[in-house]
């Protein structure tokens, strides 16, 4: 970023999703080369600028569990503290030159000036920010076991027993906080990047929340739980393309008839959130919107679970009025999409998926061909969910193959002998789709071995990175000279 521009409010004028030609990027932060906020991500938003990519999409930023997932994390609001970067924490001119980064990390040695930021950041962000550092210093206090199996008053969240907490290791609160302080710091600066560049930053909102969180411990009555805060019953997903059995997730659900009572005002926290953070957001499982999976806590699948409807028109509504009728959301509705899935999304404008690898099983009803786009959704190869397109290609017979062909040659007339990620890449950008979002893998071509998720796994998962100089000015130039040719380049968005 210039000099002048540093510490300088930038903001992109609103433009909702899939409304003007783009083609963007899907890519973690932990599958950066060192999986920080520092900066190899401000290095990214450079290559983006050079490609003509103008919209960076990533998974959660949440701190997670042992497992690695964003979509199971300790909270819905606070960062997940392995994104902070050292380097940059080292370089901030707010600590003495002698403290050292793990010491800074809690605000050791932090000077007056940078206290009084520190200070107006905890009481902005006070509503989540004091329940988050007391859950986290209770866990570390209780050997990492989960809230439910804390000491009855911890876990009932008696005020004695609270303000006993918040007392004896204030430090302990306080450092927990002031590492969000610092995340925050560093994120919003690579915000800042990102608008200067033009670039919009695509996030993405879980529908459901981790059981063992500080947002079901701080707020045990919005969910349906017994009396020793265990699920009465979970979500999941009933089988489907990913698995035999479906998923069943394990989350607690919602007590909406209790949430309905102030207006959805937990949701309308979290989601004001997540529009602080970037500039769209994903609704991760929108179909949960319309109704969800409920599976009895007892059961070991997903298989005997049942439908349940949810109030998603109230939620989605209260979220509207209080974001001054802005919703730059897009809806993933992929999976088991009924029709009051459909016209829930509709009911708000929001853009849908398509998943091109999707794309080829069936007859010509398949709503992931080409010929089904339409320019209010969002393209893709491949999620982070689904294998890369090289390793998908590899894994498919010769008789799809040859289908596969088929349909992209009659559809949009790309040549069959263009190969593998290529041809799949190019359909994408050429759907009337306005919005196109590749994965990483797809333009480096990389197989199976670079896959971030495997649905229904628990191990393996949440680790890719890229190698150190894999987005060269080359492949920017060349990805560039593919988005131009199918008009994604907008211009300034700025």
């Amino acid at each position: 970023m210039r000099e002048e521009e540093q510490g300088a409010p930038i903001t992109l004028s609103y433009e909702a999703p899939a409304t003007v030609r783009r083609a963007g990027l899907l890519l973690p932060i932990f599958s950066l080369p060192q999986g920080t906020f520092g900066q190899e991500a401000r290095d990214l938003l450079a290559f983006l600028e050079q490609a003509g990519l103008t919209v960076w999409q990533m998974l959660p930023l949440g701190p997670t569990h042992a497992d690695g997932s964003p979509y199971q994390c300790l909270s819905s609001f606070a960062l997940n503290p392995a994104f902070l970067d050292t380097d940059d924490l080292l370089a901030e001119p707010g600590f003495g030159a002698d403290v050292p980064a793990e010491q800074r990390r809690y605000g050791v040695g932090a000077d007056a000036q940078l206290e009084a930021a520190f200070e107006r950041y905890r009481a902005e962000e006070s509503a989540w920010l004091e329940d988050f550092a007391l859950f986290v210093v209770a866990k570390q206090l209780e050997g990492g076991a989960e809230w439910r199996d804390w000491p009855q008053a911890l876990r009932s969240r008696q005020p004695e027993s609270l303000a006993d907490l918040a007392h004896r290791h204030a430090a302990r609160v306080r450092g927990i906080a002031f590492e969000q302080f610092l995340l925050d710091r560093q994120w919003h600066e690579l915000r800042r990047e990102a608008c200067w560049r033009g670039i919009r930053l695509f996030g993405d909102l879980p529908i459901f929340v981790a059981g063992d969180s500080a947002d079901v411990w701080a707020h045990q009555d919005q969910f349906q739980l017994d009396t020793d805060g265990q699920p009465l019953a979970v979500a999941g997903v009933p089988p489907d393309y990913f698995s035999d059995t479906g998923q069943r997730w394990g989350n607690p659900l919602f007590d909406y008839d209790r949430m309905a009572l102030d207006g959805y005002g937990w949701w309308q926290a979290r989601f004001a959130r997540h529009l602080a953070l970037y500039d769209w957001v994903r609704i991760d499982h929108f179909r949960g919107l319309a109704a969800y999976w409920a599976i009895d806590a007892s059961a070991d699948t997903a298989v005997e679970g049942r439908w349940v409807p949810a109030p998603g028109e109230a939620i989605l509504d209260a979220l509207t009025r209080s974001s001054e009728g802005h919703l730059p959301l897009v809806a993933e509705d992929l999976g088991v999409i009924t029709p009051d899935v459909v016209a829930l999304r509709e009911r708000f404008d929001l853009p849908g998926m398509k998943i091109l690898q999707f794309a080829f099983d069936g007859g010509e009803d398949n709503a992931y061909r080409p010929e089904h786009h339409m320019p209010d959704c969002v393209v893709y190869t491949g999620t982070h969910d689904n294998d890369t397109t090289a390793g998908w290609w590899r894994s498919l017979d010769e008789s799809t193959q040859s289908r596969v062909r088929r349909v992209l040659e009659q559809q949009q007339g790309i040549d069959p002998a263009t190969p593998m990620p290529d041809a799949l890449v190019e359909s994408a950008l050429g759907s009337i789709a306005n919005l196109t979002v590749l994965p990483v893998a797809d333009f480096l071509g990389l197989g199976s071995e670079a896959r971030i998720n495997v649905p229904g796994t628990t191990e393996g998962n949440w680790c890719w990175r890229l190698a150190p100089g894999e987005l060269d000015q080359a492949l920017a130039r060349h990805i560039r000279g593919r988005v131009e040719a199918h008009g994604r380049l907008p211009g300034d968005c700025g």
